[in-house]
């Protein structure tokens, strides 16, 4: 009798243990390229989840959850290919958190992601193309789409009194669908575009750009650019020839590092990206600090949530493979169920475990709609006293 139980707990124990996986996610970010100062706080956001997650010993009968990046430059769409193929037939991963730039993400969903059934959570891809793509459910985003930013910007444009704006945007599909969001939605409030025209990264030199935005005239110059690159040459240019001294930046130069570069040449500036407020937030940027970075960078609440939101699928669906979870992702991320806030996915994964509901709240209140992407809240910024001083949340 004695032997039979020591059998039966043998067996009982070896049963849990097989059960229990060395899990992968890949982290594809531009590591190099036009936003390379974003990507290291959001992968230590994306890693901060997945340390969490591994130390609660509570994913799917105590499975471990290892972090692989991957370079996608953001920019070039054949290198972010080979770096998503990797992760994918190389590395075997069970999902990633990427991509990080919209046309990058696009060429790698479509080559590598959805050929190989594997789901994607971008934290900044933004581009409104992502809410039509034929991703056949294996693709979500953290970060609101630009359709949404254009009116936001337009807003806060006619809020602060400016009729009149030039517009300068990054030559790819951030930046053109960007910026004909927000043409669109400030011409209907009556503003007036004087030109929009697109800048190429990469160039040493921006004065042709500048001259004939200078020339057009305007309040204020719109940089929907990369801080890394022609955004911050865009402006340097018109600040050194006096042909503006108020920009309105987007999400992809809303950083620390635009301070860092321009400092109080920018107190008339202002702008918006993605963010949230309350208790997620507050609880997110308290264990980035505890964790030994900055919580409050761009795109680094997104990332968290990224991956949190992966591993919390595959608990609610049973299963570490992207195509079997990928129908629990929109699930665990609303509502009904009790809320779960960054710190707290121990709870959440005990909660789905034992079959109950979770509404997944994170570090940038997430809300997913449509096929798949945030709702979306901004926050409005300036940058007084050269600084970046947050306004208010739209």
């Amino acid at each position: 009798m004695n032997r039979f139980l020591i059998a039966t707990a043998v067996l009982a124990l070896t049963a849990g243990g097989a059960l229990a996986e060395e899990i992968k996610l890949g982290i594809s970010l531009g590591f190099t390229g036009p936003l390379e100062s974003m990507a290291p706080p959001m992968a230590n956001a994306a890693e901060l989840a997945m340390k969490e997650v591994t130390d609660s010993g509570k994913l799917l009968d105590g499975s471990t959850v290892t972090a692989v990046r991957a370079d996608n430059t953001c920019a070039d769409a054949a290198a972010s290919v080979a770096a998503v193929e990797r992760l994918v037939t190389s590395e075997r991963v069970n999902g990633i958190v990427g991509g990080m730039c919209s046309g990058e993400t696009i060429a790698s969903l479509e080559r590598v992601g959805v050929p190989n059934g594997m789901v994607m959570i971008a934290p900044s891809a933004t581009s409104p193309a992502l809410s039509t793509i034929e991703d056949k459910g294996f693709f979500f985003r953290t970060s609101p789409s630009d359709a949404r930013q254009g009116e936001v910007m337009a807003d806060i444009i006619t809020d602060r009194g400016l009729k009149s704006v030039a517009v300068s945007y990054t030559n790819n599909d951030y930046g053109k669908g960007l910026a004909d969001s927000f043409v669109s939605a400030f011409q209907a409030k009556g503003g007036s575009i004087t030109m929009n025209a697109a800048h190429d990264d990469g160039k040493a030199d921006y004065s042709a750009e500048v001259a004939a935005l200078a020339a057009a005239g305007g309040e204020a110059l719109v940089v929907a650019g990369y801080v890394d690159q022609g955004g911050s040459g865009i402006v340097r240019g018109a600040l050194d020839s006096g042909a503006f001294d108020t920009f309105v930046f987007t999400d992809g130069m809303v950083t620390q590092a635009l301070v860092d570069k321009f400092g109080t040449e920018l107190e008339h500036s202002f702008g918006q990206n993605p963010s949230a407020e309350g208790e997620g937030r507050d609880a997110f940027i308290a264990l980035a600090r505890e964790a030994g970075f900055e919580g409050s960078d761009a795109f680094a609440a997104e990332s968290y949530d990224a991956a949190a939101l992966i591993m919390l699928a595959m608990q609610a669906a049973g299963s570490s493979d992207p195509r079997v979870y990928k129908d629990k992702v929109m699930e665990v991320a609303n509502a009904p169920g009790e809320k779960i806030n960054p710190g707290e996915l121990a709870r959440g994964l005990e909660l789905l475990a034992a079959g109950q509901d979770i509404d997944y709240v994170g570090a940038s209140a997430v809300e997913l709609v449509g096929g798949g992407e945030s709702a979306g809240t901004y926050r409005e910024v300036d940058y007084k006293g050269g600084v970046l001083n947050v306004v208010a949340t739209r």
